[in-house]
């Protein structure tokens, strides 16, 4: 992370396919070749863990940590390596090009991964590969496959309301229902076997072309999570295994109530005893599938915002410190380096920026955010920061540059943004000068979400925070992406040498 380099922001599922979601198949490489070709040397995603309706559909609410979304498994790919044939495609919906619906995917490439699996069902006990990755991986495959046949099994209930010998995880509950549901736990296996697969390609073909892929950890887990059930020493739990605690963040500019997240806090003194055991797998976990990776609510580190369980606010929670310098010490310790990407937005107190500057994490700078009415200081203006940032115009949960200019902004934020820049610009122009503005500065690292290389305005939006419905919808079609632009972002990489 010590040279100027720039890239983009592109989920997975945004990525062109013609199974109604993005995936690892041919859209993802045409992608890297297009990364490739105007000289970016970044790719950012967003989690890659599983994701469900109930939750809306959100990467960062998911029921595993570690496991993989098989929404994102390419059936193209598993046509041309024979698990499937292209009769099992013949009854294929018609999908959207422009967005995801997540219903209609899910039950159709359910139904295609099904009949990859019982094609090959009877070989499965003597592919070495799939063995091979089932015992490597058992540190959290074995729970993992287990618990989403239970939640089958139990028509989706939250693991909490279980028959007590599961919800507590009694061995012999445990063995009893790895044979009655043998087959279910075979299959998601095997769902996560290709998933793996087809990633690891992915990644070794962009990393062959000089790409590098950057992922992202939510701090937090949801309480109705694999990890959760199968970790309930790691977290803040009563008798009875439910949240003492919950986290959030608390009133501030923009909520008089802050945010009450809901997911359980952690148990860090534990967390300490066992050398942060279940972190380091996480890490490492994480180590396998990406280059570097961003660190979500990265305060939450050092101290987190803890409420009462049952609040409905955030409002009456308090600040309680979590063992930061021995956290990150021991993961250092262990790994011997950490490509961590600090995700430091909002309010961040000194102790976050000492730990940060400590352990050299580099930080996050956002343009949409630099021209209120504190300007010249604006810690987001580029001449107020050194290297060791990561610039971005937006990020996947702000609007578009556009769409900012055209409905967040107000006069006066519009004429400071004409004076720092030097001339006044319009809807049609202002994504190329904020993203020259983040190439020009002194940040080693500059990514802008697809949609600002585009231009496009507030429908191509990916997330609105604290809404639960219409996000991570959006889908790149090739035919946005012209020969101009594909010129203009080469010769904007290469005047300003972040050129991969």
């Amino acid at each position: 992370m010590k040279k100027r380099q720039s890239g983009i922001l592109l989920h997975i599922t945004s990525l062109p396919s013609r199974y109604g979601i993005g995936d690892f198949g041919e859209g993802a490489y045409w992608f890297a070749d297009l990364l490739q070709a105007t000289g970016q040397s970044l790719w950012q995603i967003l989690p890659l863990n599983p994701t469900l309706t109930v939750h809306g559909n959100s990467p960062y609410n998911s029921i595993s940590a570690f496991a993989g979304n098989p929404l994102l498994i390419s059936p193209d790919i598993l046509l041309s390596e024979g698990y499937l044939r292209e009769d099992d495609t013949r009854d294929m919906p018609a999908f959207s090009d422009n967005e995801v619906s997540y219903d209609k995917v899910s039950e159709y490439k359910v139904k295609l991964l099904m009949r990859a699996y019982y094609r090959v069902r009877d070989r499965l006990g003597d592919d070495e590969e799939f063995q091979a990755f089932k015992e490597r991986n058992a540190y959290w495959l074995d729970d993992y496959a287990l618990f989403v046949a239970l939640k089958e099994h139990f028509e989706g209930r939250v693991w909490n309301e279980w028959p007590d010998d599961l919800k507590k995880r009694h061995p012999g509950a445990l063995q009893r229902y790895r044979r009655v549901l043998k087959e279910k736990i075979q299959m998601e296996c095997f769902f996560q076997y290709l998933f793996y697969r087809q990633w690891t390609a992915l990644r070794r073909y962009c990393n062959e072309r000089g790409i590098r892929l950057m992922g992202d950890i939510p701090i937090y887990v949801h309480y109705d999570s694999v990890d959760v059930w199968s970790h309930p020493e790691v977290f803040q739990l009563n008798g009875d295994r439910r949240p003492l605690f919950v986290a959030g963040v608390p009133p501030d500019y923009f909520s008089s109530t802050g945010q009450l997240w809901g997911n359980p806090l952690y148990n860090w003194d534990y967390l300490k005893e066992t050398g942060y055991r279940w972190w380091i797998e996480r890490i490492g976990h994480n180590l396998e599938l990406f280059d570097l990776f961003r660190v979500d609510h990265f305060r939450g580190f050092v101290a987190y915002w803890q409420v009462r369980a049952g609040e409905k606010t955030a409002i009456k929670g308090h600040w309680v410190k979590a063992p930061a310098r021995d956290f990150f010490s021991s993961l250092l310790n262990h790994f011997g380096d950490l490509p961590i990407i600090a995700e430091d937005l909002g309010v961040i107190t000194p102790d976050v920026v000492e730990v940060m500057e400590h352990f050299g994490f580099p930080g996050m700078k956002i343009l949409l955010f630099a021209f209120g009415e504190d300007n010249p200081a604006h810690p987001y203006l580029p001449h107020n920061y050194g290297e060791n940032y990561i610039v971005y115009t937006g990020t996947h949960d702000n609007n578009t540059t556009v769409g900012w200019f055209r409905n967040e902004t107000s006069r006066e934020d519009r004429q400071r943004l004409f004076e720092y820049i030097g001339r006044v610009v319009t809807e049609e122009d202002v994504h190329w000068e904020l993203i020259r503005l983040a190439m020009m500065s002194v940040a080693r690292m500059a990514i802008f979400p697809m949609q600002d290389i585009l231009g496009l305005d507030e429908s191509a939006r990916m997330n609105r925070p604290s809404t639960r419905r219409g996000n991570w919808k959006w889908r790149l079609r090739k035919e946005l992406v012209s020969d101009s632009i594909r010129e203009r972002l080469l010769r904007m990489t290469t005047i300003y040498n972040r050129r991969g």
